[in-house]
């Protein structure tokens, strides 16, 4: 390879890359830890280098040119081999100081792991732990998290996984909201009362069908992305909700609606980079949530 031909810098790269898929300077800068001003002279120099134009802004955002998109693919190859590089240095390191991502839904993020940190801080204060409660699916093969808690099995070769639990959930009110309607009493009942959807209910609304309730939109007068917030909309007596049984049972706001029903189960899998199973820092925390969990 003739390396006097790469004539540009890979930082003024990145900055590319991250812009690109961020759709602002703003973005990227924050994605980077940089300022914007920073963040744009890097970009304005590799296109100087390059003798291109990259970006084009159209209201308050920037549209790549033509050049930008012939080159976005070999610039995002360029930063999936440097990530892997990353990954591949960080599973041999043994050191325990430093961070350690932890990325899990909103419910278990603030009603499970807590107590679970709590205990890693007592045992390795040196870990720095970050917390990412979100119930969108961190990508670990671009170092969004180091350690996931998902409800379902990864697939991708590059990933290890291991599955927890089976985890039983239930329907809940509060016993306002069922004096109000009416304590159902069978399946048929429920047919009749407000149920707390999520983000496109039709998946859920499909589901609970298949286990004999018979709901439609109708029962789904009030909707949520939020998990949280779907707690917080059953506990202010607006319908029914679900919630895992370990969170939903110590709740003394609300109550099971009909106790005799099959619980709904979901699994808990705790996935991580197979790169990254080999560092001591990133084991210790995966094996004590595996236990903990």
């Amino acid at each position: 390879m003739d390396w006097r031909s790469v004539t540009f810098d890979w930082n003024r790269a990145r900055a590319f890359l991250v812009t690109a898929e961020e759709g602002s300077l703003s973005a990227a800068a924050r994605a980077l830890g940089m300022t914007q001003p920073t963040l744009g002279r890097q970009v304005t120099a590799l296109e100087r280098e390059l003798g291109v134009i990259l970006f084009e802004r159209v209201g308050h955002g920037l549209v790549l040119t033509r050049s930008g998109l012939d080159l976005l693919d070999h610039v995002r190859a360029m930063g999936n081999a440097a990530n892997q590089v990353s990954l591949v240095a960080s599973g041999q390191t043994q050191d325990l100081e430093g961070s350690v991502c932890i990325s899990a839904s909103e419910v278990y993020s603030v009603f499970v792991l807590p107590r679970i940190i709590a205990k890693l801080r007592q045992m390795e204060p040196k870990i720095q732990v970050e917390l990412v409660a979100s119930n969108e699916v961190s990508d670990l093969r671009r170092r969004e998290a180091d350690i996931a808690l998902r409800n379902f099995e990864p697939t991708q070769p590059e990933l290890i996984a291991k599955k927890i639990k089976e985890v039983p959930a239930h329907f809940y009110a509060t016993k306002k909201y069922l004096d109000q309607v009416g304590h159902p009493h069978s399946t048929e009942d429920l047919q009749q009362l407000d149920f707390i959807g999520f983000e496109n209910p039709g998946t859920l609304i499909h589901y609970l069908n298949e286990m004999g309730l018979f709901l439609s939109a109708d029962n789904f007068r009030v909707i949520t992305s939020s998990y949280l917030a779907h707690w917080e909309l059953v506990k202010q007596d607006l319908g029914i909700g679900m919630m895992p049984e370990e969170i939903g049972d110590a709740e003394p706001m609300v109550q099971r609606v009909l106790p005799d029903f099959p619980s709904l189960t979901f699994p808990i899998w705790l996935t991580t980079h197979r790169e990254l199973r080999t560092n001591r820092r990133i084991r210790i925390v995966f094996d004590l949530l595996s236990k903990e969990l």
